[in-house]
């Protein structure tokens, strides 16, 4: 949809002020960068924290050289790096997670296969059963706790994907007729992530009885224990090797979005509004710089808060989940009203940090205590996260319902300009308007497809039914 209403468009928050002027813009500016610098946060404390777990190297040093690394090859090579590193980058996780599932499955000396793990997690539960687990089991989909990380992972999804520039540069970079085909094939292949590394590395963790407490799961620790248990050095190594690939991909992508910010919606917007192709460049590069030197600076404080990977990650969706359906409906919705979409992104934020503070109060086991262990309960967060994506929603829908405006798609493509651009590339830029009716038909037809499996279909049943995998179903699960 970027692409056929805002074709000249170099970042989202273009979009909100062509519609909606300087105010909303500046509020949106700032839920954009508050997503940059949560996500990045998240790669520094989980990056850090891994190799310190397996090198022994100080947690803060790990912090702080991360991002000087992502820096150098982001400030060469600008976003063409990051899609050929992204690329290469892929490969490199992928071909890692198949050689532990190799380890785990196939070559059977520790863990004894498919069925050596099913009887190893078998006994793991009758020593330890899970809590709000069906029977207590770790081979079964109905667990309490996993649906309700499951609810809070798709609210601060949203978050990171719609509030995040990262995502919106990969569809204004890529050709209109790849991209609708680009984003549900990377969204495919993310599952490798949650289904194979999980079923593989996660529960061999448990197999293994891997001596892990509670904090350093939640530091994100979980896959390099397993993997060190499983293959001793070489498993750390690649481990190792398979972190600073996806850190460093995702980190660069994160210095670009942040870059594309600066230069386009503050300094281009506000300070310069001339400038030329060479002084955006500058501009860009000293944001590479600062941006990636400040996120080592703030890893080291959040480390000193005492805030983990999974912290962060969980509350992710709490500082920008309402700004979601706002920005959504800015691009898809020709009634949305400025001052319903602007109000229903910040009331939003206050109703979910109210509802976080409020319900971290009311837990009993801590007593009426607001501290990092009462505001990192799973009600806690769950209530909060819902709380933020969709009274954010509701505000921006009902506000729009009742002021009767509309917007004129055509005014975009006059209110954004690019800069420097001849008139042979910018008849290129404007791609058939046909294909991308076809392919936004595409889009909602496979997107709601996936989804429609993904999260009702094939769970739903496994949930419900309280169904604990027999031999038989957990190697197809496997396979």
């Amino acid at each position: 949809e970027l692409k056929r209403k805002a074709p000249n468009a170099h970042t989202f928050l273009e979009i909100i002020r062509a519609r909606y002027g300087n105010g909303s813009h500046k509020v949106f500016l700032v839920f954009a960068l508050m997503t940059n610098m949560i996500v990045t946060a998240m790669l520094l404390l989980g990056g850090s924290a891994v190799v310190n777990g397996l090198t022994g190297m100080d947690i803060s040093l790990a912090a702080f050289l991360i991002p000087i690394g992502v820096m150098i090859y982001t400030l060469v090579g600008g976003l063409k790096a990051t899609f050929v590193a992204d690329y290469m980058h892929t490969i490199i996780i992928f071909v890692t997670i198949l050689t532990f599932v190799g380890a785990v499955y196939i070559n059977t000396d520790i863990t004894g296969g498919v069925e050596g793990m099913y009887d190893k997690l078998v006994l793991a539960a009758q020593i330890n059963p899970v809590e709000g687990n069906a029977a207590g089991a770790f081979l079964t989909m109905a667990s309490a706790g996993g649906l309700m990380f499951g609810i809070i992972n798709i609210v601060g999804n949203f978050g990171t994907v719609f509030v995040d520039q990262a995502y919106w540069q990969r569809a204004i970079a890529a050709k209109p007729s790849s991209t609708v085909k680009g984003f549900l094939l990377g969204g495919a292949c993310w599952f490798a992530i949650p289904f194979t590394l999980a079923t593989t590395m996660g529960l061999t963790a448990i197999a293994l009885d891997v001596d892990l407490t509670a904090q350093q799961a939640q530091m994100g620790l979980v896959v390099p224990a397993a993997a060190t248990a499983l293959m001793g050095e070489v498993g750390a190594i690649m481990v190792l090797t398979m972190l600073f690939m996806a850190v460093t991909s995702a980190g660069s992508a994160e210095l670009i979005a942040v870059s594309s910010l600066v230069t386009y919606d503050l300094y281009r917007t506000y300070s310069n509004p001339n400038a030329t192709g060479k002084q955006l460049v500058k501009v860009s590069r000293a944001t590479i710089v600062a941006f990636g030197l400040g996120m080592g600076g703030l890893a080291v404080v959040l480390l000193g808060m005492g805030l983990s990977l999974g912290f962060v990650y969980l509350a992710m969706g709490i500082l920008i989940g309402s700004a979601v359906v706002p920005i959504a409906l800015t691009i898809l919705w020709k009634r949305t009203n400025r001052v319903a979409a602007t109000a229903g992104a910040i009331i939003g934020l206050l109703i979910s940090t109210s509802t976080w503070v409020a319900v971290a109060a009311s837990l009993p086991e801590y007593g009426g205590v607001v501290d990092l262990a009462s505001l990192g309960h799973n009600y806690s967060m769950l209530f909060a996260n819902i709380a933020g994506i969709i009274s954010g929603g509701v505000i921006a829908i009902i506000g729009s319902l009742a002021v009767k405006s509309t917007f004129n798609w055509s005014d975009l493509k006059d209110k954004i300009t690019l800069v420097e651009m001849s008139a042979a590339a910018a008849a290129e830029v404007t791609e058939d308007e046909e294909t991308l009716k076809k392919a936004f038909k595409f889009s909602v037809r496979g997107g709601g497809l996936m989804t429609l499996v993904l999260i009702i279909v094939w769970p739903m049943p496994l949930i419900a039914s309280g169904y604990v995998f027999e031999l038989g179903s957990y190697g197809v699960w496997v396979a």
